[in-house]
Order: structure tokens, then sequence, then C-alpha cells
């Protein structure tokens, strides 16, 4: 009597559910290509339409006035490419002068990004590692400073800061930027300290490292990227804000870029949508610049730290 071979009696037995499993594996592989491509396409369309305002932005700054008035919509300059807007812009001599506004901005912004990673830094490290008396307290003030809008203290902040002499100086500008800043610095780099185990800098001192060598070689390359994070936030308010700018700064050398920028639309006179452009562009570059000077730094500080050495 011959007998059946035990392999291909379990090739057999088997034989049902392997046949099953390979046309569901393809209907599965077949949904998430579907699904890839529905959404790389809602990204792309998401991204024109973020991108589109700003490549208009450029487009028009390089347009001769009699273009930009015409109904006629020029989606790329060609033959007309002309850099009249950006000379308007930076050396017409009927507004605010450009470069003091320029010198404005980056000083206050420099100012209110020092200052606040500085202090906001401490403060994290305290609220998180720390217990102290009226700690609690002072998370809760956090919040509740954010939640009241800086319009609603316009008066005070500016009777506080003419008592102090310091209207259309940029530390007095830069103090009202830092008293907005700072509530949410703090809370956002607590956030990533929290994150960071305590027990990294225990198992470094374990290892031969003082509490200060521990901090500095192991949990703050690991805290970069919320440095930086909020560094970038801190700027980007710092660099376009208007409404504290408008009732401090009220002399035209005085004008932050945000400012200096309104001087193109006036009542009496047409609006110079070409040089308007243009200056927009211009307050864009440093911001632009910053954050690709950042982000390589961002990203580098999300490895280094994690490996002992």
């Amino acid at each position: 009597m011959s007998t059946l071979n035990p392999t291909v009696a379990g090739a057999a037995t088997t034989a049902p559910g392997t046949a099953g499993a390979g046309p569901r594996k393809t209907r599965e592989g077949q949904r998430k290509k579907v699904s890839n491509v529905i959404y790389s396409a809602i990204a792309v369309v998401v991204f024109f339409f973020s991108a589109f305002p700003v490549y208009w932005m450029i487009n028009t700054s390089f347009l001769p006035t009699s273009l930009i008035r015409t109904t006629d919509l020029k989606f790329f300059p060609g033959m007309d490419f002309t850099l009249r807007n950006y000379e308007n812009a930076m050396f017409n001599q009927e507004r605010a002068p450009f470069l003091p506004a320029l010198g404005n901005s980056i000083l206050v912004t420099f100012f209110v990004l020092v200052i606040s990673m500085v202090l906001a830094f401490l403060a994290s490290l305290a609220v998180t590692r720390f217990n102290f008396k009226g700690r609690k307290a002072f998370i809760i003030a956090i919040l509740a400073v954010q939640m009241i809008p800086g319009e609603a203290m316009m008066i005070s902040i500016f009777r506080i800061i003419d008592g102090w002499q310091l209207l259309n100086t940029v530390i007095g500008l830069g103090i009202v930027y830092l008293s907005g800043v700072l509530p949410f610095t703090i809370w956002t780099l607590r956030g990533f300290v929290a994150g960071v185990p305590a027990e990294l800098e225990e198992a470094a001192m374990i290892d031969g490292c003082s509490r200060s060598k521990a901090f500095w070689k192991i949990t703050f390359p690991l805290l970069a990227p919320g440095l930086v994070a909020t560094g970038v936030f801190a700027f980007i308010q710092a660099w376009n804000e208007f409404v504290m700018a408008l009732i401090i700064m009220t002399r035209p050398e005085s004008m932050t870029l945000p400012l200096w920028l309104r001087t193109f639309q006036q009542a009496t006179q047409a609006t110079n949508w070409g040089g308007l452009m243009a200056g927009a562009v211009l307050i864009a570059i440093p911001v632009v610049v910053f954050f690709l000077i950042v982000q390589g730094r961002m990203t580098g500080g999300l490895v280094s730290g994690a490996v002992k050495g």
C-alpha cells in the first residue's frame, strides 16, 4: 500500500489559504496605491493654493505699472521684466526711507529673539525640572496672559512706554514685543524639556560627568530642535508685528518694515502696487534666509546628543 507524502499533504492542506492570501494582498496593495495617489493630489492642490499668492507677489514686483493696472493677467514678466519697482521701493525719497526701517526691524528682532530664548529656556527648565512654591500658579499665569489680546492693552502699554520715555526707541518696542512673545515661548519650550527624560542626565552622571556637563552634552542637544522651532516663532512674530509698532514708533525714521510698507498706500494718491509688491518681497527675504539657516540645525539637533560619546 502506498503512503501519502506528509509534505505533499501539508501543501495540499494549506494551498487554499495561500491561494486566498495572494489576491487579498494584491487588493490591499492596489488600495494603498490609490490612497497614495489621492493624498499626493490633495498635497499638490494645497501646495498650489499656498504658494500661488507668493508667486503672484514676486511676479507682480517685476512688472511695470502699466501692465499691473491692466485687466489682462500676465503670469510671467517675459520681455517686460523690470527692477524699477525695487529701485522705487528702496530709494524713493518721497516716502519713509527703507534702510532705517530695515535696521530698526533687525535690531528689535535680534533683541527679542536673544532675550526671549534665554529667559524662556531658563524658565522652562525651572518649571519642568524643579518643584517650588507657586509653580502651578506660574504656569496658570502663563496661560492667562496668552488669552489676553494685545490690542486690549494698547492704551496701557502706550502710557507705560511713554512714562519710561522709550517711545520711538528700539528698546521700548523690544520690551513690548518681549512681553507678548515670552509667555508662548516658555510654554512651548516647557513641552520640549518635559519630553527629554531626566534619566539621561542621571546615566551620564553615573558614567562620570558632572551635572552641568551631563546637561550640556546630553540634554541640551536634544532640546536644540525645540529651541530652533521656538526661535523661528519669536523671529516671525517680532519681524511682522504691526499694531504695537504703529502706536510706539510714530516718527518716520523710527519705523519698522511693516510700518514702512504701509507708506505705499496713501489717501491722496493711487496705490503703487509694483512698489508695494517689491517691498513685500524685500520683507520676506530675511525670514526665508533665517529659516534656511536654522533648518539644518533643527535636523541636526534631533540626532546629536542621543548617542553617547
